[in-house]
């Protein structure tokens, strides 16, 4: 099972590297919060691509990346996998919410119908250049159609040629092994935190059969939640002298940056002297 921390940051992504992981998720929840705007799609492709390729460059693991609905119809859908791809993600998942979306655990969501949906994945699948790159194919239908009803959209999905399925917002272990046992296909399980799904154990996912697990949002939300309690020091106490004890030192920071490497590829490159007795022209 692969366990896939969100990165809100570049940095962050090389830190989720660092600590062992074997994937890096980037949520469209997350970039949305970076940009101060609501997770209802007003994020745009070249946005999501511009962040995925930052954060891909960052780090040598795979990364899978919240394409939402494909920001258009089919032909936009073709171009969004193709950007992507070029910005150097491994894997992108779709889902068939209407535009625009909401995020996966709130109320009031919406879904095209099945047919519409199953051409976003079609399309998706018939785009990608590299074989290698995993179309992840999202449902957010459970809530308004019922467990049997997203099934056969994810079966549909499958059929046309999805490599996993997202169901979203399940909420027990046994709804994923029957997702697994019907589809045959890895399961991706979303362990987001204030959603509607409990957030189950590494273990016990795995043994429903999951197979992917991101945690999209954690990091981001960790972090806010620290400056935020930095700021109301900083204007209770006048410093952030109580704080530095939980701060990354600058020698830690350097170490994720590869700092020194920086200093020895240079050095390594700039090695040009004039020869002696020549004038410096």
């Amino acid at each position: 099972m692969v366990q896939m921390p969100g990165a809100f940051t570049p940095l962050s992504a090389r830190l989720i590297e660092r600590a062992g992981f074997p994937g890096v998720y980037v949520s469209g929840a997350v970039m949305s919060a970076e940009l101060g705007l609501p997770d209802i799609g007003l994020t745009t492709l070249s946005e999501v691509a511009q962040r995925a390729g930052q954060i891909a460059r960052t780090t040598s693991l795979p990364v899978l990346v919240d394409a939402d609905t494909g920001f258009g119809e089919p032909l936009n859908v073709a171009r969004t996998v193709q950007i992507l791809e070029d910005a150097g993600v491994a894997a992108l998942h779709l889902e068939d919410q209407v535009n625009p979306k909401r995020c996966g655990h709130l109320d009031g969501k919406s879904v095209v119908d099945r047919e519409s949906a199953t051409r976003r994945i079609a399309a998706a699948v018939r785009a990608r250049r590299d074989p290698s790159l995993l179309v992840v194919a999202r449902s957010d239908a459970l809530a308004s159609e019922g467990f049997e009803a997203m099934l056969d959209r994810l079966r549909a999905y499958v059929d046309a040629g999805a490599d996993a399925v997202f169901p979203e917002a399940v909420t027990t272990l046994s709804d994923y092994e029957r997702v697994r046992e019907a589809l045959g296909v890895p399961v991706l399980a979303n362990m987001t935190e204030f959603g509607k799904s409990e957030l189950f154990s590494a273990s016990d996912l795995r043994s429903a059969g999951v197979g992917i697990v991101i945690y999209p949002v954690s990091l981001m939300r960790l972090s806010m939640g620290a400056v935020e309690r930095a700021l109301s020091t900083l204007r209770e106490e006048g410093s952030l002298a109580s704080l530095v004890p939980e701060m990354q030192t600058r020698a830690r920071l350097y170490e994720v940056l590869d700092y020194e490497s920086y200093g020895e590829y240079d050095d390594g490159i700039f090695t040009f002297t004039l020869p002696a007795g020549e004038p410096d022209e």
